[in-house]
């Protein structure tokens, strides 16, 4: 006869044995799925004329040094797509990026939220933003509705290219370039803000200056990659991140694509993966690194680089540590794929009277000439006027995709790299990063810490939303991250 004991010991047994049944056959049948990849690029350059932003005051371009890209990526595990398309240009509003999914979707049928289109944050390309960050356009200029379509194609491309692939993923540091420019000082001049106001932060302070204390923020030195590969070896594309700013040195009303644009070039030499077809594709993705640029503050002036020359050096240390790290990669013939979106609603911050007082006055100072105390007074009255029509709430998208145990997290503004250390030190993946300015541009996201210590990156009119957001986006990421590793789980399961 048998007891209690034997039964429960008897029922554990036979689920055991039907879960190992179950995920030899889920197993298998992962190993009869074809795991496949495209990649394509589509010129996104727009005709002179056009402005350029990036720096205080816009410019109309001149000059084209470098074209500008979409570069794709189209990756198949057999049941699920998943593309990812990054854009030259310093930020792309989320109505056009929804524009442009909404064109592949129907070219290709890829679902528009397993498509990450983001921006490398050049700040040398001509501007694809309307008047606002947080008022959501309804009608498109000619760039935007050319910029959407061009992405669109870019996506068909690749698909277009898709074959039987390998794919692997792996990192490398290069601390060398990376300094947080965002410096506590023991100077009060240094510390004045556009609003009348005493911060306790300055964003790239005067280099070797003998009040400089201590940067506010760290740096992620970790170049993290994705590689893809023909089954005979041939590559096929290589995706990279990196958590560095923009380099710029361009001369004046040129358009180029900056240090991303040039690691699309180098790598491609470095993996032997010229004049090919189809051809190799390079990108380069930018990381969090809204507080984060190539200057060393704590040394003078050193030599003088020529124009470019300087994103040149950057993107030749990024291109060769990869190649380096790229030759220890395991490749596999197939790993899952997974992506999932969240809409999070933010409060947007309001100007204070204090702030609508001190404007005024700005502009009936500019008015009559009389002068202003800081540098930036006029530009921020205007920012802050433009906010006169925005709504009290947004809706950002976030998102999350899963590549075997790799997982990449899509921020739609200019992330501190605190934000991006935290979601690979919290995240369930074995290996994770982040792509920022994707799916949209909403301004900067400094943390609540940051906000209270001031700065250019926590003034309003930098950023827009509340100052608790980039909690709340963190912990829904964090959650979509759950979310795809507890189906694949279920999956296995069945």
């Amino acid at each position: 006869m048998i007891n209690h004991f034997s039964k429960r010991y008897l029922t554990v047994v036979l689920l055991s044995l039907i879960w190992l049944s179950t995920a030899t056959t889920s197993f298998a049948a992962n190993k009869k799925a074809v795991f496949k990849a495209g990649a394509a690029t589509s010129n996104i350059t727009p005709p002179l004329g056009q402005m350029i932003v990036g720096g205080w005051k816009p410019i109309p371009a001149t000059q084209v040094h470098d074209e500008l890209h979409a570069r794709s990526i189209v990756l198949d595990d057999g049941q699920i797509q998943v593309a990812i398309v990054l854009c030259d240009n310093v930020g792309i509003p989320e109505a056009v990026f929804d524009l442009a999914k909404e064109q592949a979707h129907k070219a290709t049928g890829i679902p528009k939220s397993h498509m990450l289109l983001a921006s490398t944050h050049t700040h040398s390309a001509t501007t694809a933003r309307g008047p606002s960050k947080v008022i959501r356009e309804t009608e498109f200029t000619e760039y935007q509705k050319f910029l959407a379509s061009r992405i669109s194609d870019s996506i068909q491309r690749a698909l277009f290219q898709l074959e039987p692939a390998r794919i692997g993923w792996g990192k490398v540091d290069e601390p060398s370039e990376l300094h947080n420019r965002r410096w506590f000082v023991n100077d009060s001049s240094l510390l004045t803000n556009p609003f009348g106001g005493i911060d306790r932060v300055r964003m790239n302070p005067p280099r070797a200056h003998k009040a400089l204390d201590r940067p506010a923020g760290p740096t992620d030195p970790e170049i993290s990659f994705i590689s893809i590969q023909s089954l005979d070896q041939r590559p096929i594309a290589l995706l990279a991140n990196y958590s560095l700013h923009y380099v710029g040195g361009v001369r004046s009303g040129e358009i180029s694509a900056d240090y991303f644009g040039y690691f699309a070039r180098l790598i491609t030499q470095k993996l032997n993966a010229e004049n090919q077809h189809p051809p190799f594709v390079g990108i380069l993705s930018n990381g969090t690194s809204g507080d984060v640029n190539n200057i060393n503050f704590t040394q003078k002036n050193g030599r003088r680089y020529k124009r470019y020359e300087k994103m040149q050096e950057v993107a030749e240390k990024v291109a060769s540590r990869v190649q380096e790290a790229h030759q220890q990669i395991n490749f596999h013939d197939w790993v899952p794929l997974g992506a999932t979106t969240a809409s999070l609603p933010l409060k947007l911050r309001k100007p204070t009277p204090a702030m609508l007082e001190h404007f005024a006055k700005v502009t009936s100072a500019l008015k009559d000439k009389s002068g202003t105390r800081h540098s930036r007074e006029e530009i921020y009255a205007e920012r802050i006027a433009g906010l006169k029509g925005a709504p009290d709430e947004i809706k950002v998208p976030l998102q999350a995709i899963r590549i075997g145990d790799l997982g990449i997290a899509a921020i739609p503004f200019e992330t501190f790299t605190e934000t991006g250390l935290e979601l690979k030190e919290r995240s369930p993946f074995p290996e994770t990063f982040t792509i920022e300015l994707a799916n949209g541009s909403f301004g900067y996201l400094p943390t609540p810490e940051q906000h209270r210590w001031g700065g250019y990156e926590t003034w309003l009119g930098t950023n827009f939303v509340e100052k608790d957001a980039s909690t709340k986006i963190v912990s829904t990421l964090l959650e979509l991250f759950q979310s795809l590793k507890d189906k694949q789980l279920s999956t296995q399961l069945k």
